[in-house]
C-alpha cells in the first residue's frame, strides 16, 4: 500500500525577542550549577541537556506567545543568566544581564504528521544537540510549531546549567497562566544568586560538609561498580531506549504499596533496588537516585538547576520483600538528605578515596523518578501498542554514561518507565525481561510477601555469572587475572602474579624487577590507577600489597613459590614504604 510522505514544514522564521528592565548582577556559583557545568563541559550534549514540549491552548496568536516567553525571561534571573569563562577553564561566577535578546523559531506547517506530539518531541529532541555556550547564550532554544499561523506547541531544548526537570515545568506552568490571561505573584522562591549566598553561609557549609561524609563511607565501603562481571568489558557507551507501559504495574504498584504501608516511590525503588542487586550479584544496591532538592519554600519554584544525586546504598541482605521496602524508606530518606554538596569538593574526595582504595567509582546504576512532576505532553500522549500488556517499546540509541539508567515518568493510571541498560550487560531480550520481571515482582507484593531469595523464578531475571577466578575484595567483585593483566600492562609488562592475602585484607600484588628497571610500590600503584577504565566493568581493583622481587620463580602461578622469594621492597603504595635490607 503506498503512503504519503510526511508533510513538509514551510520554511522557518526567527524572531528576536527584546527584554528590558531586569536587574544586572554578578557572583558566585550554586553547588547545583558547578555540578552540571562540570557535566555540561564533560558530557555529550545530547545526554546532558533538557528538552520539553508544551502544548499551546487552541486560538493563540503567535504574538501572546512570545510575549509570555519574554515576561519569564524578565520574571527568572535565571533566564539571563550567563557564566563568562576564559577558553579552557570552567566558570566560576554567574552574571545576570538587566537586558537582552533571544530568538524564537517559528515553524509553520500547512499540515501536521499523524502524531503530533511525537512530531514536537522530536523538534524539542533534535534542539538538544550541539553545547550551549555557557557564556553568551539563552538558556533556552525556542521553536513555536504553528499550524496555518496558529501555535500549537512549544518545542524547546534547554542548558542544564540554569534550568532541571522542576525549572521546566515551572516555565511550563507559567507560560500557560500567561496565556490563559492569569497575573503571576511575584516569585516567593530564591534566584541562583540569592541560593548562593545561602549555600555560602555557616548553615550551608556544614550541609555540604555532612553530605560529603556520608558519600564517603559509601566510596570507601561498598562496590565501585555494580556490574563488575565478565561481559562489561564489550561496552561502547550507547544504549537504546526501552520503554514500558502498563496499567497491571501500576495497579500492583498501588496495592503493594497500600499492603506494606509505604510510599509508591518507595515500594518502586525498593523494587529497582531488589532486581538490580539480584540481576548484578552484590549484598548490596549503590544507585544515584537524582533528587529536585525542592524541599524548602524558598526553593521549592526556583528556576534554577537545584537537582544533584543522592546516593543510595540499600543492603539487600533481608529475608523478604516486605523488610527491603521499609529499609528503603530510611536510606532513601538519609540519601536525600545528603544530596546538596560541593561538586569540586566531592569529586576531590572521591578521586582520593578511590586512590586510597585502589578504584574507580563508577556511578553505574541510575534511578530518576520523576513521577511527582506535573505530567508533560509527551507523558500524557496517545501512544502505540496500549493493548499490550505491558507494552513494551524501543527507541533510538543514545549516549549512555553509565551502564544502566531509568526514567520513571507516571505511576498511575499507567505505570511508565524508560530504560536504558548497557548492551554489552543486557541483550533486548533481557533489557525487555528485566522490566517485565520489575512488573512480576510488583504484582506478587501486592498480594504476598515475597521471599528475596525466590526473584530468580518469580522475575525470571538471573543473577550475573562469574567464573571461578572471580572473588569478593573489599566489597568488590574483583578478578584476579584482570587485576594481573591491567597492573602488567602498567608496569611495562613485567611478570606479576597476584595472590590473596592470608589475612583475608585483600589482593597482594608480586612484580619481578628484573636487574634493568627499579619501580617502586609508590610508583606501581600510581600506573595502576593510570590504567584503571575510568568507567569500570573489567573487575580491576588495586593490590592492597605491592611486593617487589628480583626474578620470578619456576613455577609461576603459584603463590607460596613467589612468597619464598627475597623481598627487594613491599609497600601498599599509597603510603610510607617498607624496605628489607639483604
Amino acid at each position: 500500500m503506498h503512503q504519503s510522505p510526511p508533510p513538509t514544514p514551510h520554511a522557518p522564521r526567527t524572531v528576536s525577542v527584546t527584554y528590558a528592565g531586569g536587574d544586572e548582577r554578578r557572583g558566585p556559583l550554586t553547588m547545583g550549577q558547578a555540578n552540571m557545568i562540570r557535566c555540561i563541559l564533560r558530557d555529550d550534549p545530547e545526554h546532558i541537556n533538557n528538552h520539553d514540549v508544551w502544548a499551546i491552548p487552541a486560538g493563540t496568536a503567535v504574538d501572546a506567545a512570545i510575549d509570555a516567553l519574554r515576561i519569564l525571561a524578565l520574571r527568572h534571573e535565571g533566564l539571563r543568566t550567563t557564566f563568562p569563562h576564559a577558553p579552557g577553564t570552567a566558570p566560576v561566577e554567574q552574571v545576570v544581564a538587566a537586558e537582552g535578546t533571544f530568538t524564537v523559531t517559528v515553524v509553520d506547517h500547512s499540515e501536521f504528521p499523524e502524531e503530533p506530539a511525537r512530531y514536537a518531541e522530536s523538534v524539542a529532541r533534535a534542539a538538544r544537540a550541539g553545547r550551549f555556550a555557557l557564556d553568551r547564550e539563552f538558556p533556552l532554544r525556542i521553536s513555536l510549531l504553528t499550524l496555518g499561523g496558529v501555535p500549537v506547541h512549544a518545542a524547546l531544548a534547554s542548558s542544564h546549567a540554569v534550568t532541571d526537570a522542576s525549572a521546566l515545568a515551572v516555565l511550563r506552568e507559567e507560560f500557560l497562566a500567561l496565556l490563559a490571561g492569569e497575573e503571576l505573584p511575584s516569585p516567593a522562591s530564591f534566584a541562583p544568586l540569592d541560593l548562593a549566598a545561602q549555600e555560602a553561609s555557616p548553615t550551608g557549609k556544614q550541609k555540604s560538609e555532612a553530605s560529603l561524609q556520608y558519600w564517603e563511607r559509601i566510596i570507601r565501603t561498598e562496590p565501585q561498580e555494580m556490574f563488575a562481571e565478565p561481559r562489561a568489558a564489550g561496552a561502547d557507551g550507547r544504549a537504546r531506549q526501552l520503554t514500558l507501559r502498563s496499567g497491571r504495574g501500576a495497579r500492583a504498584l498501588a496495592a503493594a504499596a497500600g499492603r506494606i504501608g509505604n510510599p509508591e516511590s518507595t515500594v518502586l525503588l525498593a523494587a529497582w533496588c531488589a532486581l538490580v542487586a539480584h540481576r548484578s550479584g552484590q549484598d548490596s544496591c549503590v544507585t544515584a537516585v537524582p533528587t529536585s532538592n525542592r524541599f524548602h519554600p524558598t526553593i521549592a519554584r526556583s528556576v534554577n538547576t537545584l537537582s544533584q544525586d543522592a546516593l543510595l546504598c540499600l543492603d539487600v541482605r533481608v529475608p523478604s520483600f516486605d523488610t527491603l521496602v521499609r529499609k528503603t524508606w530510611g536510606a532513601a530518606l538519609n540519601a536525600y538528605r545528603h544530596s546538596q554538596f560541593d561538586s569540586v569538593r566531592l569529586w576531590e574526595m572521591i578521586d582520593r578515596v578511590t586512590g586510597e582504595r585502589g578504584s574507580h567509582f563508577a556511578r553505574d546504576v541510575v534511578f530518576n523518578d520523576v513521577s511527582v512532576l506535573p505530567a508533560t505532553l509527551l507523558s500524557t500522549s496517545p501512544q502505540e501498542s496500549r493493548a499490550a500488556e505491558p507494552s513494551l517499546t524501543w527507541g533510538s540509541f543514545q549516549a549512555l554514561p553509565t551502564r544502566m539508567l531509568a526514567f520513571t515518568y507516571e505511576t498511575a493510571p499507567q505505570l511508565h518507565i524508560s530504560l536504558w541498560a548497557d548492551p554489552a550487560l543486557f541483550t533486548p531480550d533481557e533489557a525487555e525481561g528485566f522490566l517485565t520481571g520489575l512488573v512480576r515482582l510488583l504484582e506478587a507484593a501486592a498480594t504476598r510477601e515475597v521471599p528475596l531469595d525466590s526473584l530468580t523464578g518469580l522475575t525470571g531475571v538471573w543473577p550475573a555469572v562469574r567464573g571461578p577466578d572471580w572473588t569478593r575484595v573489599n566489597g568488590c567483585w574483583v578478578s584476579p587475572c584482570a587485576v594481573r593483566d591491567a597492573l602488567g600492562a602498567a608496569v611495562g609488562g613485567l611478570p606479576v602474579h597476584i595472590a590473596t592475602d592470608a589475612e583475608g585484607s585483600g589482593l597482594v600484588a608480586y612484580i619481578a624487577r628484573g636487574s634493568d628497571t627499579a619501580p617502586t610500590p609508590t610508583g606501581v600503584h600510581k600506573a595502576l590507577m593510570a590504567e584503571l577504565p575510568a568507567h569500570g566493568g573489567t573487575g580491576v581493583i588495586a593490590p592492597a600489597r605491592y611486593v617487589l622481587v628480583e626474578s620470578p620463580p619456576a613455577e609461576r602461578d603459584r603463590s607460596d613459590a613467589w612468597h619464598r622469594l627475597q623481598i627487594i621492597e613491599e609497600g601498599t603504595g599509597r603510603s610510607r614504604q617498607v624496605r628489607h635490607e639483604h
